[in-house]
């Protein structure tokens, strides 16, 4: 947990979306310091005509390298989520080659009661996480 949607125009090579899944898990290890092992990530990849992202009035040019992160987590803080958005765009430069203005994150908080990650049980609320 968190849980990671990645949007992405098709055409990166499985070996390029392996660098994209490591480098994000990295970025929130180190953010939001969840153990290293919990990982949970989703790739959908979109036809370029599929897959709109928008400057919203901001001066943001978009290439078809756009990455679109959408995570669903536990509360984070301010500060920990501002580590994060800085980190994930300078490692996604670095590793990726993914410049910080094909990059948008969105994070919608839910609270305990909201996950289960199996055997029909609430882990967070029965004290097994």
């Amino acid at each position: 947990m968190p849980l990671i949607r990645i949007d992405i125009v098709e055409g990166r090579s499985d070996d390029q979306i392996k660098t994209l899944l490591d480098t994000v898990h990295r970025a929130v290890v180190e953010a939001f310091e969840v153990p290293e092992g919990d990982r949970y990530q989703i790739v959908n990849e979109h036809r370029p005509s599929r897959l709109i992202v928008e400057d919203t009035g901001l001066g943001i040019p978009r290439t078809q390298d756009v990455v679109v992160i959408s995570i669903t987590s536990r509360p984070r803080t301010e500060a920990s989520k501002t580590r994060f958005y800085q980190l994930l765009a300078q490692s996604l430069k670095e590793h990726c080659g993914i410049e910080p203005t094909d990059l948008m994150v969105s994070i919608v908080v839910n609270s305990d009661a909201d996950w289960s990650f199996g055997h029909g049980r609430a882990q967070f609320l029965t004290g097994e996480l």
